[in-house]
């Protein structure tokens, strides 16, 4: 992992301009990488199986070739990531083309934008990690998998409570160090946003440590991904990157041993509006920002 080497490590912030070729650059990677790893050539769509407007491909080389969420409906009209539009259904292509779909019953929705692929028990298998919304009772993260050539749902995490609450998933990793991988997300990213570890047990997700504070989304936005895990402080542990509630401060945190640990702020300057990792070019992370800069953040030995 990136943090292995980095032992005794504080972050260094490097604001970049301009920020227009930034984000243009990046837009080209990610398109062209969706280009090259889409299936839609493979796979014949049916109304079914059709992928959400605002989806994306999960791409996987073990059990499941690719997934996406499928079967638009507007039965759910949350309408948090921009749009009334959700997926009733989650669709996995097999290695060798076979397609399969799991629906869900009318008073729930998957309200996300992919599936997320990770081999969460170790068996060597991928399983699928993906938001869940009812009618009554608001977002819970769930995991599916195969399961006799079914795509069933494995494990579910409690929801939380309310309709129209929702919660955006983290990461997956060993962020206390016991050997297992857990789950993470934050909990309402934008009221009073609470990181949420979950530890898989039987069919159930179950919430072993929590943290208020955070926010890895802005309302109304398509952007997901503005949190991150990784072995920041080169300690061999799983850390988790998260931004504040106003987003404007990455805050590098651990679990390490079971106790909830701040390892340093990193203050950004202006609100984070998209984060990936990039530790070639700039450093560890590149953060877009609402104020027209990108900052490369970068880990250093003290």
């Amino acid at each position: 992992m990136l943090g292995a080497a980095l032992a005794n490590t504080k972050p260094k912030i490097e604001r970049l301009k301009p920020v227009k070729f930034v984000i243009a650059a990046l837009a080209c990677v990610l398109v062209l990488s969706s280009i090259k790893n889409a299936p839609a050539m493979e796979v014949e769509l049916t109304r079914s199986t059709a992928m959400i407007p605002d989806g994306d491909v999960a791409q996987g080389d073990k059990d499941i070739r690719s997934a996406w969420l499928s079967s638009p409906t507007e039965r759910y009209a949350h309408g948090v990531l921009g749009d009334g539009i959700e997926a009733a259904a989650l669709t996995a292509v097999l290695p060798d083309g076979t397609r399969l779909t799991l629906s869900l019953p009318e008073h729930a929705v998957f309200e996300d934008r992919y599936p997320r692929l990770a081999d969460l028990d170790g068996d060597g298998r991928d399983e699928l990690v993906v938001v869940k919304a009812t009618q009554t009772q608001g977002a819970s993260l769930l995991v599916a998998g195969l399961r006799d050539g079914k795509l069933t749902i494995l494990a579910e995490g409690a929801p939380i409570g309310r309709p129209y609450r929702w919660l955006n998933p983290v990461g997956a990793g060993d962020f206390d160090g016991d050997g297992e991988t857990e789950l993470a997300y934050v909990e309402t990213p934008h009221i009073g946003g609470i990181l949420r570890i979950l530890k898989w047990r039987g069919d159930k997700l179950i919430e072993v440590y929590s943290a208020p504070g955070f926010s890895n989304h802005a309302i109304g936005t398509r952007e997901l991904e503005l949190s991150t895990v990784m072995d920041a402080d080169g300690d061999g542990i799983t850390d988790l990157i998260v931004p504040n509630t106003l987003r404007n401060v990455l805050r590098v945190v651990t679990f390490k041993g079971g106790v909830f640990k701040e390892l340093f702020p990193i203050d950004l300057g202006a609100p984070l509006v998209r984060l990936k990792t990039d530790y070639k070019s700039f450093g560890a992370l590149v953060a877009i920002l609402a104020d027209g800069h990108a900052a490369g953040v970068r880990f250093k030995k003290r």
